[in-house]
């Protein structure tokens, strides 16, 4: 997505990523990401839970309002509810 969000920004087209993987976004140089420590394929919150899902949107919206520049990457404080060793069972070659 990274690679995407600049070739439009090289057409003019303003962009924010919604990143699970800090590290590899990061490494891509989006123009503008916030990030949330969500397991993959969840970067827009959590399911069935629209208040988180909202304050992902509206902090990626503030973000493209408002970055201080290109490269910008914001953490978000969200935290994934339930098991919170979500991300052993997430990565574990075992499941």
């Amino acid at each position: 997505m990274s690679l995407v969000a600049r070739h439009l920004e090289a057409e003019g087209i303003p962009t924010v990523i919604l990143a699970c993987a800090r590290d590899i976004t990061a490494s891509a140089f989006p123009p503008r990401a916030v990030f949330c420590n969500y397991p993959l394929g969840n970067p827009a919150g959590r399911p069935f839970d629209p208040e988180n899902q909202r304050a992902v949107i509206g902090a990626a919206l503030e973000l493209l309002e408002a970055a201080p520049g290109p490269g910008t990457i914001v953490d978000l404080p969200h935290a994934w509810h339930g098991d919170p060793d979500w991300r052993a069972h997430v990565y574990d070659d075992n499941h």
